[in-house]
């Protein structure tokens, strides 16, 4: 579903690649945590899927198409295959609840029949259908965010990634948005989250995917747990040499 081979990208100025030679593969249902300390290379990684930032070197294939040949022309239509949530929710003001969802839909050339369906079925599911003639901000902030999730999900992408998606949000609100990619995920869309969260990684316990320095240094792929460095390399037993018996010198102890 979301393939990375080898990619690298380096930005002018900078010493060091945010990506460095980064593969990663994604299977179609996956929930997946992206973590690591700013500058890591997450939002290069995601601008990448996004087709925001093109690679140096490598291959990027997303739900079966070669970002390569995506021509520029092209971008706004591949874009519209994926659903993106923001850490800052980029609500349009001036349009209801209802709107904002509908505004998706019309870009994607949906029909005002469709879109009448589909809107209310989309909002029932993010808990919002009651909130639909309400102004952005007349919302609140975990309001927003499941508003810009409705927008994202009512074209049935078969990917969604969030950036950051709770990172303004106070825990309980936090609970509840999670909770609610994880229902979209078991509908079968793949999830990939940018978080610096450890508790909902740690509660959830999916795939977590661990960037330092723009290389990937730990893959949990069950049961993972927040950790932003490498996996430490357990170290092998020191074996004590036998003295023989007949020795007159007793061993020296060895202080490790």
């Amino acid at each position: 579903m979301i393939l990375l081979d080898s990619v690298t990208k380096k930005y002018p100025g900078d010493s060091e690649p945010a990506l460095d030679s980064v593969s990663l593969h994604i299977e179609p249902n996956e929930f997946v945590f992206l973590v690591g300390k700013s500058g890591a290379g997450k939002s290069t990684l995601m601008k990448m899927i996004t087709k925001e930032e093109t690679p140096d070197s490598g291959k990027i294939i997303i739900g079966g198409i070669d970002l390569d040949y995506v021509k520029k022309r092209h971008i706004p239509g591949y874009r519209r295959r994926l659903g993106v949530v923001f850490q800052d929710f980029k609500l349009l003001p001036r349009r209801t609840v209802y709107e904002n969802v509908a505004f998706a839909l019309e870009i994607a050339g949906m029909s005002g029949k469709e879109i009448r369906k589909t809107v209310p079925k989309v909002l029932e599911l993010v808990d919002l259908l009651d909130q639909a003639k309400k102004f952005p901000d007349q919302l609140s902030g975990g309001q927003q965010q499941r508003v810009s999730i409705a927008r994202s999900v009512a074209r049935q992408p078969k990917i969604l990634i969030a950036d950051e998606p709770t990172a303004n949000l106070d825990k309980l609100t936090t609970e509840e948005i999670i909770g609610l990619l994880k229902k979209i995920n078991d509908f079968g869309t793949t999830i990939l989250v940018t978080t610096h969260n450890e508790n909902v990684v740690n509660t959830l316990q999916k795939r977590v995917v661990t960037l330092k320095d723009g290389k990937i240094v730990n893959d949990q792929k069950n049961h993972g747990i927040y950790e932003l460095d490498e996996k430490p390399v357990p170290k092998a037993p020191v074996r004590k040499m036998q003295t023989p018996g007949h020795a007159l010198r007793p061993r020296r102890r060895v202080i490790q």
